[in-house]
């Protein structure tokens, strides 16, 4: 037997990640500065861990219900009311999730299957892609460009939908280019929609990372409310990453679809983790703007030493990435990243990885502390001037 013909097509033939063979690599190095996880410094704030510890030993180990503990879900539909003017019922609106991830997975899963199109404007968040090839749909991609900072635009929507399109994802703010969309962007994008049969996927885990441009929602707009999926979560604003908690917000009907695959693939997310996410929606919001601010101050050292190395690169107002263009080094984006690594020991991450039309561009995430940063810049500033001697 041929292990490998038992496998599905669309699995096998998946490539693996594009980011995994740059982790492999700084396994084997001593002394890397690593610009590439996507993942906050930040330790967890001390009252959450103290919530998920008090529950361990109040001993509440057991299942919550599939959709995840009410208390929790009334916490999350109040936060998205004052955060986001975004009203869902906690009883029948709400799914908590194993991270963002799985409500992305589940929501494709319930939704999409052969025959199917999802439309995915990249670079952006690798599992789009590979979620929406497990469901054996096909993955529909839009390619946006630097000159309109990776934004979407009803002209690239116009040219990609098809009587096949299920579902458009909504990435914003954007993993990995830090591109935001403000409601004047997004209301003709709106309009293009609201008579269309397509369910919008909002990925908008970065939420809270935005730097003076305010997050709105598409789900803010009534028209496709009830067509909309708002994925969330815990990891990236809240330093929660190992916890392993999001959740999806949306119609009944779409929500209680979406549970049906949790129940039977899942069961309930971590009991300690939804204890923490409660203590954490009602009184971190202070520790979340401190984080916040931080970045903040991060992203503007970073953005400026890009540019003045001759690395262009347009101003990220979401997320806490940056996306410089390498071009003017002659070098594609894998072989600036694997030249930076062996030669400087800077781990950052290519554009292509995330897409195609990232070819040219560079992921560098400001999720690690001033001084790595500041390390990592004038490093890379050193590599970059040695390569322009040479040309």
């Amino acid at each position: 037997m041929m292990l490998e013909d038992m496998i599905k097509s669309n699995v096998r033939n998946m490539p693996p990640s594009g980011i995994r063979k740059y982790f492999d690599l700084i396994n084997e190095m001593d002394d890397v500065i690593s610009l590439g996880v996507g993942e906050p410094d930040f330790v967890t704030p001390w009252n959450i861990r103290e919530a998920g510890i008090y529950s361990l030993e109040k001993g509440h180990t057991h299942y919550s219900s599939n959709a995840g503990f009410l208390e929790l879900r009334e916490e999350i539909s109040d936060y998205l009311d004052r955060k986001y003017c975004l009203k869902y019922d906690p009883k029948d609106q709400i799914i908590v999730t194993v991270g963002g991830s799985e409500g992305i997975d589940i929501a494709l899963r319930a939704l999409v299957g052969p025959g199917d199109e999802v439309i995915i404007p990249e670079p952006s968040f690798v599992a789009y892609k590979g979620c929406t090839t497990f469901t054996g749909a096909t993955p529909v991609v839009i390619n946006l460009r630097a000159e309109d900072q990776f934004k979407l635009t009803v002209e690239l929507l116009e040219e990609a939908i098809t009587e096949k399109t299920k579902v458009l994802i909504v990435p914003f703010p954007n993993n990995p280019t830090g591109a935001i969309m403000t409601r004047e962007e997004l209301e003709p994008i709106v309009k293009f929609l609201e008579d269309k049969n397509i369910i919008i996927l909002s990925d908008e885990i970065y939420s809270e990372l935005s730097y003076g441009e305010k997050h709105v929602s598409i789900a803010s707009f009534p028209e496709i409310k009830d067509k909309t999926l708002v994925i969330n979560g815990f990891s990236k604003a809240f330093a929660m990453t190992g916890w392993r908690l999001g959740y999806v917000c949306g119609h009944p009907i779409l929500i209680d679809a979406m549970k049906k695959i949790h129940q039977y693939a899942i069961m309930s997310s971590p009991t300690t983790a939804q204890y923490g996410a409660i203590e954490g929606l009602r009184n971190c919001d202070d520790d979340v703007q401190e984080m916040v601010r931080e970045y903040n101050r991060r992203r503007r050292v970073m953005l400026n030493a890009f540019n003045e190395m001759g690395l262009e690169c347009f101003e990220p107002l979401g997320a806490f990435y940056v996306f410089p263009c390498i071009e003017s080094t002659g070098l594609t984006s894998d072989e600036f990243c694997e030249k930076l690594l062996l030669e400087e020991k800077i781990l950052v991450v290519p554009g292509n990885a995330f897409g195609d039309c990232g070819s040219g561009f560079i992921r560098a995430c400001y999720a690690t502390s001033m001084d790595e940063i500041m390390e990592a810049m004038k490093r890379i500033k050193r590599f970059v001037s040695k390569i322009k001697e040479t040309k």
